[in-house]
């Protein structure tokens, strides 16, 4: 395999500092069979030594795989990238592209790729696709053949989710970075590499919040753009559920293969302001549960939860919780905290809002690391009175045209 084998220039590799870097799995296994004395050693393959590199969208996984091709540099080595094994989208999928979920483990043919890796290992060529992630369609450029090598490295978002893949792995390597930088870098990856018109839609959002922000804004049309934002935010919300393959027969008698989301569904509206959001989230899931929170705010610093009623049954639903506005986070935590004693796992919450403040945001995700913040837009802050800026006002009186008087009659329920 050259002058150095594959074990030295690992051992050497890690005597290098790499910002961000989690390494397990540093003593390798046998790259193959043991080395006889005869020399019908040399008829006999050896296995390729495999490297798994993961972590999040943009976090510089490519980068590490780079450092790792030039330290190898004595070896033959090939990369093979988990996003080249993207499923092709259907058409009713294609017409909703902007809302699939590709950081999803069922967006990948995880048995082609198993495929390819056992070809690979036993000294076969291979075809890779070439994922075209404008068209969404694998067929659209020709496949790069792939040779036999002594390193594979195999580089993906979830590439250590699947057990099959990493057992085949010698080293594991997940990269860590700050999830604003990845942000900062999916955006301009997206819009450049994707051709995703990121700047058109979150022109036509900014629109919409202009009108509902406006104070001069009627409430009509305060109601209308609302409720047009909020189902953006409750289909987006949607589109963090699990969901499974299935086929079904069409009138033609063809078979369709889809998918089917979770049915084990409930919507939580914490009274009142997210009440406004229930009839978005019944036009969505014909039928669902809808239970009720109501928290007593006072000021900051006192929340006291004055009534509950959710679904019996909610410790096996994923629940969306629905509140417009997400401010010092106070209540919130108080709510979600009220599901986690009735059972629900937290990974089982998705919060859906219009409106977030950093400092909301923060507390909530700081207490409960594992749930999911939708919000259609983030604030600057809060003001001396914990009001979110530049924020919309009292968000329930706008919606549901009540008066400072009826809204203090409510609050001393």
């Amino acid at each position: 395999m050259g002058s150095k084998s594959v074990e030295d220039l690992l051992e050497v590799s890690t005597g290098v500092h790499f910002s961000g870097f989690h390494l397990d799995d540093l003593e390798p296994r046998s790259l193959g069979v043991e080395q006889p004395t005869t020399s019908a050693a040399e008829s006999v393959p050896k296995q390729p030594f495999v490297i798994g590199v993961a972590g999040g969208a943009a976090s510089g996984k490519t980068t590490v795989c780079d450092m790792i091709i030039e330290q190898l540099h004595d070896q033959r080595v090939v990369l093979v990238n988990q996003d080249s094994f993207y499923h092709n989208l259907t058409e009713e999928e294609l017409m909703r592209a902007h809302d699939y979920n590709f950081d999803h483990p069922d967006a990948f043919d995880t048995e082609q790729l198993l495929d390819c890796m056992e070809k690979l290992r036993h000294g076969q060529a291979v075809d890779i696709p070439h994922y075209d992630l404008k068209s969404y369609k694998n067929y659209i450029m020709p496949s790069r053949k792939v040779n036999p090598s002594d390193v594979i490295i195999l580089e993906g978002i979830l590439i250590f989710h699947d057990p099959r893949v990493r057992e085949l792995m010698n080293m594991k390597i997940f990269v860590d970075t700050d999830a604003d930088v990845r942000l900062a870098r999916r955006i301009r990856r997206d819009t450049i590499e994707k051709g995703r018109d990121i700047r058109t839609v979150l022109d036509q959002i900014r629109g919409m919040h202009t009108l509902i922000r406006d104070a001069k804004t009627t409430k009509h049309d305060f109601v209308f753009y609302s409720d047009r934002l909020i189902r953006l935010v409750v289909e987006h919300g949607l589109g963090h559920l699990p969901f499974t393959e299935k086929q079904v027969t069409t009138p033609t008698g063809s078979v369709y293969t889809g998918v089917d989301f979770c049915k084990r569904l409930c919507g939580v509206s914490i009274i009142r302001s997210g009440e406004s959001m229930e009839n978005a989230l019944r036009a969505c899931c014909k039928g669902i549960k809808i239970g009720k929170i109501l928290i007593h705010r006072e000021g900051d610093n006192g929340q006291q939860l004055i009534y509950e009623k959710l679904p019996n049954d909610i410790s096996d639903r994923h629940v969306l919780l629905l509140d417009p506005i997400l401010g010092t986070g106070n209540s919130a935590v108080q709510a979600i905290s009220l599901l986690i004693r009735k059972g629900v796992p937290e990974c089982n919450i998705i919060f859906l809002n219009l409106i977030s403040a950093p400092q909301g945001v923060h507390v909530v995700c700081k207490s409960f690391p594992r749930l999911k913040i939708v919000t259609s837009e983030i604030e600057n802050g809060l003001n001396e009175d914990y009001r979110v800026i530049p924020g919309m006002g009292e968000y329930g009186d706008r919606y549901f045209g009540t008066d400072d008087d009826e809204q203090n009659v409510i609050s001393q329920i």
